[in-house]
């Protein structure tokens, strides 16, 4: 299912008079592609996302249009946005931590998102489709990790269990924002080719926010350049990333780790 963001403006109260963290943004991402929103810290990008997902905080004034299909989300109430939330849009965040619950187990925390969203027809079933949910997530001993608490595992398996959790109910969109981050250059690149396979093989759209140029060539398909809120690049990665195009764009960071 495409992804269409168009005219999308969000922007905050704050001491001194309005912020605006987004200006005038438009974009598609078209069903099975992947799309990397580049930027540097405080460029916009995040804050994107996070509209997409119906999270950009309770202070947020937002105008635009955010469609999913034919979904128009910015029309639908909490309770509506909380059923797509998980069921057509899985959510992978910069620190797994924030997507796992300290207290639980991996397996029983993936029985519960089965349940919620009725992907599964009772506990029995659910906790019957954990291993393979962890395989698809690339890890290759899901009984042990399904038996585990979240500080039990490294920081590479925890947010495998992260995607797990992201991808269980077969999303049309999955939104990765900074997932890599923590994480060292090999670990790094296999999770963003991860992706790429869950990408091909399930046919899930990819939102990948992120400020690494190594990640962004890495994933390829589109790349959306912003900075200070709005679009100031846009089209094929290697494209944009190369020579001129870079420049224009004003990126200036370098990458973060060599492809392993």
């Amino acid at each position: 299912m495409s992804l269409y963001v168009e005219n999308l403006s969000v922007r905050y109260d704050g001491p001194d008079g309005p912020v605006r963290a987004v200006d005038d943004v438009s974009l598609t991402l078209e069903a099975g592609a992947a799309l990397v929103l580049l930027g540097e810290s405080g460029s916009g990008k995040t804050t994107v996302a996070r509209t997409v997902l119906g999270l950009p905080g309770r202070e947020a004034h937002i105008t635009g249009r955010v469609r999913l299909g034919d979904t128009d989300l910015r029309t639908l109430g909490e309770a509506e946005l909380s059923r797509i939330r998980g069921r057509r849009i899985g959510y992978v965040p910069q620190d797994p931590n924030g997507a796992l619950d300290p207290l639980r187990r991996i397996g029983p925390q993936l029985v519960e998102v089965l349940l919620r969203h009725r992907i599964a027809d009772n506990r029995r079933a659910a906790r019957a489709a954990v291993p393979g949910l962890l395989t698809t997530a690339g890890v290759t001993d899901p009984d042990r990790v399904a038996r585990a608490y979240p500080h039990e595992l490294s920081g590479g398996l925890k947010q495998r269990a992260a995607i797990a959790l992201a991808v269980a109910c077969g999303p049309e969109l999955l939104i990765a924002d900074e997932p890599t981050t923590a994480l060292d250059a090999l670990v790094r690149g296999r999770i963003l080719d991860l992706f790429d396979t869950l990408r091909t093989e399930q046919g899930i759209s990819l939102l990948l926010v992120t400020h690494d140029l190594t990640a962004a060539r890495r994933i390829g398909g589109d790349v959306v350049v912003m900075s200070e809120g709005r679009i100031v690049g846009t089209g094929p990665t290697e494209k944009v990333l190369a020579g001129s195009g870079r420049r224009a764009a004003g990126l200036l960071a370098a990458p973060q780790g060599d492809r392993p």
